[in-house]
């Protein structure tokens, strides 16, 4: 689930996602590899480089670590008791909100974006059923959080300065209007909690709309689809389409919400990505969001571990948590406006100092060489130096 945005505006829509000279980037994240060829201390030393996606739980590196006796046994408990229960109930809470969409959708024809005619939704849509979906979907929402064991939430709202509260009428604009909600990534449980608590837009890839459930509900929540490579020539790309919804979103009341992950891949939660600039083209307000995921045994950052271990022991942890800092409407000033990369890294640093994360600057290839390093591929240095486009 990781919403890998990318910055458009250096690269061309046309050019393959792994870059190089027109071949497609084939690396698999956690792709199992037999034959292990990257010794212990190149292993050390990928991990102070890497240290955005190392994982310190009591599972161990890929949730493969040795586990004690206890530790085995509680697993075993919860795999054959907690784990059933806990499916049978998302999938039947899945089950009933696809229901609900179908319903509330029935007869009416998805709204349609004039110049990319494949992005079309449900969310433009006024009226009660409207107020359905979305309250619906967010009550779900949290339920299924509750379900798997996020039985409480702590949240706090950073309350703006007298500085902070006078902007927005200085510059003429509507107060508590953002354009879009920034959040960091940490797992895909961070789309769960934002369901549960606004309800936005999401951007995903254009084969979500098709799958069987998931596809409907994702029109609901009005999710922008995107896709890195396309011959029609009126495709906007990823940056044009994101910007068009922020500003709409920001204009107008009554357009749905966009929430962006402008890290472009998740972490282990202690550290900050650089930004992409997608987010910030609009030049419209943003919300900024943290979140945080604190542990004891199982960590639910989504960071070097394959999906199904971690949905696996993730299921079978009894309690876990959520810390989430919502701060201010962050108004850009004029300076920002003009230079989206100065307002993104603006955003970043300020998150990083509530959040109290450290600043990376690293990105998905590093991330990539650290998992075929994990798995005993062979890594080359070079790689680190590689940025994403």
């Amino acid at each position: 689930m990781e919403s890998e945005l990318k910055d458009l505006n250096s690269q061309p829509a046309s050019k393959p996602p792994g870059g190089g000279d027109g071949g497609k980037d084939n690396r698999p994240l956690l792709k199992p590899d037999p034959a292990p060829s990257v010794s212990a201390e190149e292993l050390r030393e990928l991990e102070k480089k890497c240290a955005a996606y190392v994982r310190s739980d009591a599972y161990g590196t890929m949730g493969r670590g040795d586990l004690s006796f206890k530790e085995k046994l509680l697993l075993g408990v919860a795999v054959v008791t907690l784990v059933p229960i806990r499916v049978v109930v998302i999938m039947t809470l899945l089950v009933f909100y696809y229901l609900i969409c179908r319903i509330c959708t029935l007869g009416l024809s998805p709204n349609r974006d004039e110049d990319e005619g494949e992005q079309e939704d449900y969310a433009h849509m006024g009226g009660w059923r409207r107020a359905v979906i979305v309250w619906c979907g967010r009550s779900l929402s949290r339920v299924m959080l509750f379900v798997l064991g996020f039985y409480w939430i702590s949240e706090t709202y950073r309350i703006p300065d007298s500085a902070e509260q006078s902007k927005p009428e200085e510059e003429g604009e509507e107060a508590e209007k953002p354009g879009a909600i920034i959040s960091n990534h940490v797992s895909y449980l961070d789309i769960l909690y934002h369901m549960s608590s606004s309800f936005p837009s999401f951007v995903a890839k254009r084969s979500v709309a098709k799958l069987p459930l998931v596809g409907l509900i994702s029109k609901c929540l009005g999710c922008v689809y995107v896709q890195r490579e396309s011959k029609s020539s009126n495709f906007k790309g990823v940056a044009g389409v994101v910007t068009d919804r922020v500003r709409e979103a920001h204009q107008n009341k009554s357009a749905p919400q966009i929430m962006l992950f402008p890290e472009g891949t998740t972490t282990n939660g202690d550290f900050l990505l650089p930004f992409k600039t997608g987010a910030f083209l609009a030049k419209a307000p943003v919300l900024p969001v943290i979140l945080r995921y604190p542990y004891k045994r199982f960590s639910p950052a989504w960071d070097s571990i394959s999906g199904v271990r971690h949905v696996i022991f993730l299921l079978c942890q009894f309690a876990n948590h959520i810390e989430v800092t919502r701060l201010p409407v962050y108004y850009p000033s004029q300076e920002e406006k003009d230079d989206p990369k100065f307002y993104a890294d603006n955003v970043r640093r300020l998150m990083a100092s509530e959040g109290s994360m450290t600043l990376s600057d690293i990105g998905l290839a590093e991330k990539r060489v650290y998992h075929a390093a994990l798995n005993g591929n062979n890594c080359h240095p070079s790689v680190l130096h590689q940025k994403d486009d």
